[in-house]
């Protein structure tokens, strides 16, 4: 299939169309009113869980506020509006808050479950883009989300309207977590695989603990070096005085005490060892590890506990984790 317009047309479409769900997604920050704030103290002082319907699209970003909502310590639940009203209403217990998402608030299935929610006695929260609608009508609260129009061309196809729902959506998410006081720590509990869950809780001491360990005293012989490093596979080994690191030594060094002639017979550690190489402590989360090295420019850190040698970390361990 050819294309209609060049691809410098395209781009300009690209660009037109965000710079236009920008332009009315700013106005939507002057609709947040009262109504906000006692939505967020509704959610924080109530006992049961947040249920947020809607339908089509509107469905769609609900359940993404949902995940978020239950990402950040508020206990959420999707249920679709159209299976609400055949049966799913038994999700809804008596002390829940019930937030209703959908832009014109007049759709069928809208105006009969609003009825059914306020006769069960819940809070009814309307992310609305009309105000004057069923939804806004009956709710007891109103998130106002009306655009002038939407980024289609024909005004059709649910696009800036979508948008501004979400990002209410996460405007009550992180007003919520805020108020909660909900830290990275709480955060990681609810996230505890991939690599965001990783950034969140792996420590270096994690890492380290199940690499090879190499370490050579400062007297140790350039033959006893390349087979430790060898042998270890870490690419470097440790230099160890008295239980303290004094300095590392990479096969970068060992290539650049070769390029400059030095005699391998007379040469020890303690020649060609970095002195004061750069550590990290085994309880820093993995990801600061991540940061240094790439600030330092290095591939291997020494891992420390009590200030003693723990092990060592190779940059490939990183990669490895998802963390680069």
């Amino acid at each position: 299939m050819s294309l209609t317009y060049d691809f410098k047309t395209i781009i300009q479409l690209g660009k037109q169309t965000i710079l236009q769900e920008i332009s009315e997604i700013s106005k939507i920050v002057e609709n947040i009113s009262d109504d906000f704030a006692y939505v967020v103290e509704l959610i924080l002082n109530s006992d049961g869980r947040v249920i947020i319907s809607g339908i089509g699209k509107s469905a769609i970003i609900a359940q993404k506020i949902v995940a978020t909502l239950n990402s950040t310590g508020t206990p959420s639940i999707f249920m679709h509006a159209a299976d609400a009203i055949h049966g799913d209403l038994g999700i809804i217990q008596k002390n829940d808050v019930v937030i209703v998402i959908s832009k014109s608030g007049n759709t069928p299935e809208i105006k009969a479950l609003c009825p059914l929610i306020k006769k069960f006695g819940n809070a009814l929260v309307a992310i609305v883009g009309n105000k004057h609608s069923d939804l806004a009508l009956s709710a007891n609260y109103i998130l106002d989300v009306t655009i002038q129009k939407e980024a289609c061309p024909n005004n059709l196809a649910p696009t800036t309207s979508t948008t501004a729902q979400l990002i209410m959506g996460d405007a009550l998410a992180v007003a919520l977590l805020q108020s909660r006081k909900f830290t990275s720590s709480d955060f990681s509990k609810y996230h505890p695989g991939g690599s965001l869950g990783k950034q969140l809780f792996l420590t270096c001491g994690n890492i380290a603990e199940n690499n090879y360990k190499p370490k050579v005293d400062i007297n140790t012989s350039v033959k006893e070096i390349i087979i430790n490093i060898s042998k270890n596979r870490m690419g470097a080994t440790a230099v160890i005085e008295n239980n303290k690191i004094v300095g590392m030594i990479t096969d970068g060094d060992i290539r650049r005490m070769i390029e400059n002639n030095l005699t391998l017979n007379d040469v020890k550690a303690k020649d060609i060892m970095s002195k004061h190489p750069i550590t990290i402590d085994e309880q820093e989360l993995a990801i600061n590890c991540t940061e240094l090295m790439k600030e330092k420019k290095i591939s291997q850190i020494i891992v420390t506990k009590n200030n003693e040698y723990f092990g060592m970390i190779h940059i490939h361990d990183l990669n490895k984790e998802g963390l680069l």
